[in-house]
């Protein structure tokens, strides 16, 4: 295996000495790296039939070496320079083809070796099945036909998925999709002597933005944008390819319900330097299935001019989208308090509709009292419509009757409430092949299918029968305890046919057909076996708490294999969190998870370290919650500080847990909370910081929940970075950040800067900077060198602490 070298930075305290070190990657005891490299369970992909199941294959991560290749960052964009598609992709490397019934495999041909697919699609009379073949040159689609067991390549020319897969299936026999329009080779040359400097301005006008990632950075940037994101349409019908209109920047295509036109979204320039590509100047228009322009529906600037704050939005029409339920009419939102949600008006948007031929005056549907998020559509006299804030943590559903115009509100609850959460609707496909909501009982009732199905006794999936008359929510069938078991689909809605998932903490994850009428045994449907027998044994228990103030808390507690607390005694813990804002104390306390679910592990899990002799608490609950008419974050540390202890005292009461070798970790909001409380307490031996943001005044527009500005509020802004206490930071901190971070927020400078902080102020810290990782690690050397800093991290400072 070629060597790579890793840059890592050391404080030893212990020394007096300042230490860089440049290492080789290392491995991490047998155990964890036979976890993380374990082979996961297949996807499974079944028809609405329940005759065929895809099962589809990936490994488990791609070498550094496959992260090193070429990229391009720009628009908000990571591409691939030599085949007109993103770049760090994971692909599926396997297919396997089983008839549900006979429960045999079936062999497919003229699959392509070595598989490197992805973006699966059934087509509407689930007879085929479209996916897409990355190679180092190009994209390819092919499509399997079930009744011939045959995969067959159809374009004749490279796709370009840069701005996604672009793949509609118009009918059972017809595919839409977006061919490159010239060769990788013809990338634009970098010119060694550029036409001048790189110019921005603002005349005026506020353009606040948030701060993104991988932004056009130069005109040649804009070349490469340019070259990389434009495309052609392309129609395979039965063998037979047509071109359909001109190249252009296609953001979005759809089609129409009824297969006449194409609704279509394409970049214009000027191309923005503060926003990524979907914020690009844009033309929204309705086209022909030629692609013959039929009419302009409206040209949006670039978002640059979006007002600050999470609910306000450009006063601008938005959201343009068909209407499933009619043959081609096309619908969307504007707002009627000019973008500012915090305007006194009545309501806040507007819902507006025009049909085929697009001619006329678009008429207004209904209104919304607060910011509309979108419609499911059901039928002539029904339709689901969805509002909310996101500032207040609200969420509304309506029913809204098309014939009448009557909007009548069913759900109006906080979106924190998990255990009041009704579930989603069941949707069926209609006449047009196009998934809309389903009723039953004469159109009485519709079914709502809730995965998650919160409770006081912790994850209990539910389906529910809601009458739309009575607005009561009847459960027909609920996961049973001591297991979680979920709907993933339902198969016949009428005779209450389901797929659901099954497992338990003894019992891998499975899926199965239920008949809720016949009441017969379930059917299985796969049988997959244990993939990490390595942790069998350990056991796991969701333990309640209170903190300080009387919030109930909850956490997921991990105990090693053969653990026994009177011989034992109390162990070295690992407390994992993500800290998450109520503005609700009573949705705060609310139970989250379950017991009762299988052990599986990612990358990003601290279960390894319960096969290294450590207690591990993980989802620890870290809620901020307003407070006296405060937003929850005015008393953000203070309320970390009570959450942190409480976990503490009651691993410690349980005797499981040694209150003086405690560590705390997170990822990413997790890393922040992780270098606030080793600032401001000192509860722990030591921490583990991935992939944060510990300087707010980097994100001045607003951060996580927060939608107040660095200047509404610059002492929050101070006080909630730990940058700004890196001199109060002495417990041992281990910093662990990708060199390629391209999450909003999270720019690899924060951990730099944080470390040089704490490093001038003589505290104890070590940094390792990941070669091409992005804000989620995927490289196998690097995961695998981040176990092993992160074991030596925690062996040295907290299982050997005194």
């Amino acid at each position: 295996m070629k060597k790579t070298l890793l840059g890592l930075f050391l404080i030893s305290t212990s020394l007096g000495a300042l230490a860089q070190d440049a290492v080789n990657y290392q491995q991490p005891p047998q155990e964890m790296a036979d976890l993380l490299l374990a082979r996961p369970t297949p996807t499974v992909n079944i028809d609405g039939k329940a005759e065929w199941m895809l099962l589809s294959d990936r490994n488990s991560y791609p070498s550094v070496e496959e992260l090193a290749r070429p990229e391009f960052r720009i628009a908000g964009l990571r591409i691939n320079p030599e085949n007109f598609s993103p770049s760090r992709q994971i692909f599926i490397n396997n297919f396997t083809l089983k008839n549900i019934k006979t429960g045999k495999t079936a062999a497919i041909t003229g699959i392509p070796s070595p598989l490197f697919a992805g973006n699966i699609s059934w087509n509407p009379g689930e007879t085929k099945i479209a996916f897409t073949q990355t190679t180092a040159k190009g994209v390819d689609l092919y499509i399997i036909d079930i009744a011939t067991l045959k995969a067959i390549k159809i374009n004749t020319q490279p796709l370009n998925v840069v701005l996604g897969s672009g793949i509609n299936w118009v009918d059972s026999e017809t595919l839409l999709y977006r061919i490159a329009v010239q060769p990788a080779t013809e990338l634009p040359v970098k010119p060694l002597m550029p036409k001048g400097p790189t110019v921005q301005q603002n005349l005026g006008k506020a353009s606040p933005s948030p701060t993104y990632q991988d932004l056009i950075k130069s005109p040649y940037d804009e070349q490469l944008f340019e070259f990389f994101a434009t495309s052609q349409l392309s129609l395979y019908k039965q063998g037979k390819t047509t071109l359909i209109g001109q190249p252009a920047i296609y953001s979005s295509v759809s089609v129409s319900p009824d297969k006449r036109f194409m609704l279509t979204r394409t970049i214009d320039k000027p191309f923005s330097y503060l926003v990524p590509s979907r914020g690009f100047p844009s033309t929204v228009s309705v086209t022909d299935m030629a692609g013959k322009p039929v009419k302009v529906l409206i040209k949006l600037p670039s978002a640059e001019g979006t007002p600050s704050g999470y609910d306000n939005t450009q006063n601008l029409p938005r959201g343009y989208d068909w209407r499933d339920d009619e043959p081609a009419t096309i619908t969307w939102a504007q707002p009627l308090d000019s973008g500012l949600i915090k305007k006194k008006v009545a309501f806040h948007d507007a819902v507006y509709a025009l049909s085929a031929p697009f001619s006329g005056t678009a008429r207004e549907l209904f209104k919304t009292e607060t910011r509309y998020r979108g419609t499911n559509w059901g039928n002539a006299t029904l339709a689901l419509v969805e509002e909310g804030l996101r500032s207040k943590q609200r969420i509304k559903t309506s029913r809204y009757n098309p014939t009448t115009g009557k909007l009548e509100t069913l759900f109006d609850l906080n979106q924190t409430d998990a255990y009041n959460n009704p579930g989603d609707p069941v949707l069926a496909k209609n006449k047009f092949g196009r998934y809309v909501v389903q009723t039953i009982d004469n159109g009485k009732k519709i079914v709502l299918n809730n995965i998650t199905g919160s409770s006081p006794k912790g994850d209990l999936p539910f389906l529910a029968k809601f009458d739309l008359q009575t607005k009561k929510s009847e459960i027909i069938w609920r996961s049973a305890e001591g297991s979680y078991e979920y709907v993933a689909d339902v198969l016949d809605v009428n005779k209450l046919v389901l797929l659901t998932r099954k497992e338990s903490q003894k019992e891998v994850p499975n899926y199965y057909i239920k008949n809720l009428i016949l009441r017969v045994a379930d059917l299985p449907v796969t049988s997959f076996s244990n993939p990490y027998p390595q942790l069998a044994g350990i056991s796991k228990e969701k333990i309640s708490y209170k903190r300080a103030d009387g919030v109930d808390l909850t956490g997921d507690l991990y105990l090693p294999k053969g653990y026994d607390k009177a011989k034992d005694g109390p162990l070295p813990t690992l407390i994992w969190a993500y800290p998450r804002e109520f503005n609700s104390a009573a949705d705060a306390a609310q139970i989250r998870g379950s017991k009762d679910r299988f052990t599986t592990i990612s990358w990003a899990s601290p279960i390894y370290w319960v096969t290294q002799g450590f207690a591990v608490l993980d989802n620890a609950e870290m809620p901020i919650v307003a407070k006296d008419g405060k937003k929850p974050n005015d008393t953000y540390v203070s309320q970390l500080q009570m959450n942190a202890e409480a976990a503490i005292n009651k691993l410690s009461g349980l005797g499981v847990g040694d209150k003086n070798r405690m560590a705390v970790g997170g990822h990413s909001y997790g890393a922040f909370m992780t270098a606030n409380l080793l600032a401001h307490t000192n509860l722990f031996k030591a921490g583990i910081a991935r992939s944060g943001a510990y300087n707010r005044t980097l994100t001045p527009f607003g951060f996580q929940n927060e939608d107040r500005t660095y200047w509404d509020a610059p002492e929050l802004y101070y006080e909630m970075s730990p940058f700004s206490y890196a001199n109060k930071i002495k417990t041992p901190i281990l910093l662990i950040h990708g060199d390629s971070d391209d999450n909003q927020g999270t720019f690899p400078m924060n951990s730099e800067r944080l470390f040089a902080a704490i490093k001038g102020f003589g505290g104890t810290t070590r940094f390792v900077f990941l070669p091409y990782e992005a804000h989620s690690y995927r490289g196998k050397e690097n995961l695998l060198h981040m176990l092993w800093e992160m074991n030596n991290w925690l062996d040295t400072y907290v299982k050997k602490a005194k």
